[in-house]
């Protein structure tokens, strides 16, 4: 039986969050001992461990048929691969830092300066369309003490929390791009991994479908279920049961987690008893 290989990032939170989302899907990977391949037990799917820039290369040359990596190398490799699916984890944005005692007064403040990065062909395409003339330093990693060393006067890098640009005396002053985690897969899959590869995607998008919302179910009086319906409009409408007792009814909807704590007490304040909340693993809409 033909397998679809998939790629994903070898070490790192990354790989830890891609494995994750596999297991949501049903899908079981052992790799106890860190090999650069494995096989799933349940799926016709191979695992390739690889370095996340490589990632776009070997897709793109039939290696791996799928991978799963942050936006922004697929954005810096430029390979002929399609983004297929935004994964929701792995969040993060690319921006510009200076020395934290230097005074920012906007883009031009980079005009004939020196920037270090490890993502130069995003940083002179976004610097070109703007008209600024920048020197860009290319390096491989730990791209905060460019500017200590006298390397650069400022750098471009992902940005998590900042932490680690304060630790460095550095201040973020501009974000130039937002990245999460996605699946980008080859241009030129058989119909046999096409087909794979829309059953794991109809997994994964049922598992986003269910993040972020609860499914409730509560007991009202029949009179104050339209004002209930228009608080809990759920999928396409709420289910309404009648209850043993005359004159209520039961009331199971989906509510998004954001909206749990202000939805609650508008219902309590409708006459709503018995709320029951449950978090949702999979939906398929």
């Amino acid at each position: 039986m033909e397998k679809i290989k998939i790629a994903i990032q070898k070490s790192g939170r990354l790989s830890e969050k891609s494995l994750e989302l596999l297991g949501e899907c049903g899908i079981k990977v052992a790799n106890g001992n860190r090999k650069l391949k494995t096989e799933a037990k349940n799926f016709p799917m191979e695992i390739l461990f690889l370095r996340d820039d490589d990632i776009p290369q070997y897709v793109e040359q039939g290696v791996a048929d799928i991978g799963i990596l942050g936006e922004n190398e697929v954005w810096e490799k430029e390979k002929n691969v399609d983004i297929i699916e935004k994964l929701g984890f792995g969040t993060c944005r690319l921006s510009l830092a200076i020395s934290k005692d230097e005074e920012y007064s906007g883009l031009a403040y980079f005009n004939g300066k020196r920037i270090a990065t490890s993502y130069p062909k995003i940083l002179k395409k976004f610097f070109s369309e703007k008209g600024i003339n920048v020197k860009i330093e290319e390096i491989g990693g730990s791209v905060e003490i460019a500017t200590g060393i006298g390397l650069a006067d400022g750098i471009f890098d992902i940005v998590s929390t900042g932490s680690t640009l304060i630790m460095n005396g550095l201040k973020e002053v501009d974000t130039i791009l937002k990245s999460e985690a996605v699946m980008i897969a080859n241009q030129q899959l058989s119909s046999a991994k096409t087909q794979l590869l829309n059953e794991l995607l109809f997994r994964i998008k049922s598992y986003k479908n269910g993040l972020g919302r609860k499914y409730i179910l509560l007991n009202a009086p029949n009179e104050a279920i339209p004002d209930i319906i228009k608080l809990l409009p759920g999928m396409r409408s709420p289910s309404i049961l009648p209850l043993a007792d005359e004159g209520w009814s039961s009331v199971h909807s989906v509510l998004n987690e954001d909206d749990f704590w202000e939805k609650i007490d508008a219902l309590k304040n409708l006459g709503a008893e018995g709320i029951l909340v449950i978090p949702i693993e999979k939906m398929i809409v």
